[in-house]
């Protein structure tokens, strides 16, 4: 069974036809285990999965999103949340596994699982809803050599009685994973995590340093979308957040001088696959 194509396209210069460049992207696929979610960098060193909460979503017009330095994101559809990201990971990852293309094949009943979310009537309807933002949401992300342009996933069918449904997942999203390097994130850790999307959030966006940097309260809070415009308390629900993700990876924290927010981990923890000079906030 032929795997999709998750490989780097970070060697093509030019843009190529479309038979050449899956080629070439199929020579070389992005793997990584059962445990683990292959995430591209770009996705979690940015706002584009903010940690926001439940409730009515902005529309976003070519709007362009908090990222790191070198990374330039511009986003078309619905703020899309840590809820979004479980699903849009778990498309990725059941493509890097069952191949055929990039076609996928699952049942609302099996995907809610996998993600572990409740499978009733109410979760179904959720989760159409998020495949279908997914859809409709046109990202560009660019590090200053190459852009990638296009939705999060294409188009799908589903089968109404047995609720079963056939995503297309765009082959070109094997870019992202060239353009800023890509992290293995620990499923298990981001479970424990669920209902919690700012330390969702930091545990990916830690998860993306192997030896993080200092960033400041500040700029933590634009990174993560946050919708709390007031420092005070946003430091507050980040302090909760930091604590958090604390127990559940074993890093150190603190918050220092100057409001700069400093990360430790253990040695021998997993290193991060990543092509970029420079994530300073």
């Amino acid at each position: 069974m032929a795997r999709c194509p998750f490989s780097s396209a970070k060697r093509a210069s030019r843009p190529r036809p479309d038979g050449l460049q899956k080629r070439q992207i199929k020579q070389s696929s992005v793997e990584w285990p059962e445990k683990a979610r292959g995430i591209p960098n770009g996705a979690l060193r940015s706002s584009l999965f903010g940690a926001i909460r439940k409730g009515p979503r902005k529309f976003l017009k070519r709007a362009q999103l908090q990222s790191v330095n070198g990374l330039t994101i511009v986003f078309n559809g619905p703020r899309l949340s840590q809820s979004d990201l479980d699903v849009w990971e778990h498309c990725l990852h059941l493509a890097r596994i069952n191949g055929t293309g990039c076609h996928i094949r699952f049942t609302a009943y099996s995907f809610l699982k996998a993600i572990g979310r409740n499978t009733g009537k109410s979760d179904r309807e959720w989760l159409k809803g998020v495949l279908l933002d997914l859809a409709s949401s046109v990202v560009e992300i660019s590090d200053g050599k190459r852009a990638y342009f296009g939705p999060l996933i294409h188009h799908g069918v589903r089968d109404e009685v047995t609720m079963e449904f056939v995503i297309e997942v765009n082959p070109r999203v094997a870019i992202l994973y060239g353009a800023d390097g890509w992290t293995q994130i620990e499923w298990a850790q981001r479970w424990a995590l669920r209902r919690q999307p700012l330390a969702q959030w930091l545990h990916g966006f830690y998860s993306t340093h192997a030896e993080p940097y200092p960033y400041k309260v500040e700029t933590l809070r634009r990174l993560a979308g946050s919708e709390n415009e007031h420092l005070f308390s946003f430091r507050q629900e980040l302090r909760a957040a930091m604590s958090k993700m604390a127990e559940v990876t074993g890093w150190a924290w603190r918050i220092a001088e100057a409001d700069l927010v400093h990360v430790a981990k253990q040695t021998g923890q997993k290193q991060v696959v990543d092509n970029s000079e420079n994530v300073r906030g």
